[in-house]
C-alpha cells in the first residue's frame, strides 16, 4: 500500500439544527468565521498537508457547498470590472488548480460512519484523511491533519486526534480506552456518560484511517442514536491493535455548539487584528 495520503473526506451531510433557523437554507458548513466558511479553514488544513482530492459527502440540501468550491467567472468579471481585483482574486484562489473535488450523495444522514462508507468508491483502497467542519482549529503552529499524516506515514495503522476533556463535557466524545503503550488505543466508547467513561481523552474530528476501515464499516449495526458510529468502527479495529491516537497541538474550537462557534469568530478576528 502507498502511504502518501492524497484524499480527505468531508461529512457535510447533517442538518444542523442547532443552529435553526440560520440553516433552514445555509448549510452549517458555509456559516462564516469572520470571511470565510468554517468547511474552507477545513480544506484549507487538508491542502496544507499535501491533500490534492477533496471529497464531500453531502446531502440533497448541501448544493450551496459545492457551489462555493466551483468557479464563479461571472463574479469574477463583475468584480475585476469594479477595481475589486482583490476581492476577485480571493475567490478566484479558494483552491488551488492542482486539487480536485468529488461530490457524493449521501441519501440520509445515517451516522458518521455511514457518512464516511458513502464515500468508499472514491477513496478506493488507500489511505485517507477524515475531517469534520463542525470544528475550526489554529494551524499557526501545528497542523492536525498533518501531524496525523505523519504518524501514519510511521505506523501504517489507522490514527486519530484526541484531546484531553475533563468534566461532563466528556460525555460529547467518542472516548478512548488507553492501550498499554504510549499512543495505543484499546478500544473506543461513544459518548458515555462522565462517571462511565475509560479516560478523558476524547477522539476529536481529525482521523487518518487505513482502509480497512470500509470492511468494517460494510456490516455494522447501528449504535447509540441508531445510526452507524465511526467510533463503534474504530473500537473493533482498535481491539486489533490497529488504532493510534496523536495528542492534538492545536487551539480547538466546537463549532457545531453556538458558544463555540461565536469563540472561533472571536479568535480569528483578534488574531488578524494583531
Amino acid at each position: 500500500m502507498s502511504k502518501k495520503i492524497r484524499k480527505a473526506v468531508f461529512p457535510v451531510a447533517g442538518f444542523g439544527t442547532r443552529f435553526l433557523p440560520a440553516t433552514k437554507a445555509i448549510p452549517k458548513e458555509l456559516l462564516p468565521v469572520v470571511d470565510k466558511p468554517l468547511i474552507q479553514y477545513a480544506v484549507e488544513e487538508a491542502i496544507d498537508a499535501g491533500i490534492d482530492t477533496l471529497i464531500f459527502v453531502t446531502g440533497r440540501h448541501k448544493r450551496s457547498i459545492e457551489d462555493h468550491f466551483d468557479a464563479n467567472p461571472e463574479l469574477e468579471k463583475f468584480l475585476t470590472a469594479m477595481g475589486k481585483n482583490e476581492e476577485a482574486e480571493a475567490i478566484r484562489n479558494i483552491l488551488p488548480a492542482h486539487v480536485d473535488c468529488i461530490f457524493v450523495r449521501q441519501a440520509e444522514p445515517l451516522g458518521l460512519g455511514h457518512a464516511i462508507n458513502c464515500a468508499k468508491n472514491a477513496v478506493g483502497d488507500e489511505p485517507f484523511a477524515v475531517l469534520l467542519a463542525d470544528d475550526y482549529y489554529s494551524v499557526e503552529g501545528n497542523n492536525p491533519t498533518a501531524d496525523l499524516i505523519n504518524a501514519f506515514c510511521k505506523s501504517e495503522i489507522s490514527e486519530i486526534s484526541v484531546m484531553t476533556v475533563v468534566g461532563p463535557d466528556i460525555s460529547k466524545y467518542g472516548v478512548i480506552i488507553p492501550g498499554t503503550h504510549s499512543r495505543t488505543v484499546a478500544g473506543l466508547v461513544e459518548k458515555p456518560i462522565e462517571s462511565a467513561a475509560p479516560s478523558n481523552l476524547a477522539s476529536v474530528g481529525r482521523y487518518v484511517l487505513h482502509p480497512e476501515i470500509f470492511d468494517v464499516l460494510n456490516v455494522l449495526s447501528p449504535g447509540k442514536g441508531d445510526e452507524i458510529q465511526l467510533a463503534d468502527a474504530l473500537d473493533i479495529l482498535a481491539k486489533k491493535n490497529r488504532v493510534n491516537s496523536v495528542e492534538l497541538q492545536s487551539k480547538r474550537f466546537d463549532c457545531g455548539s453556538v458558544e463555540g462557534y461565536i469563540d472561533a469568530i472571536n479568535y480569528e478576528f483578534t488574531k488578524r487584528r494583531n
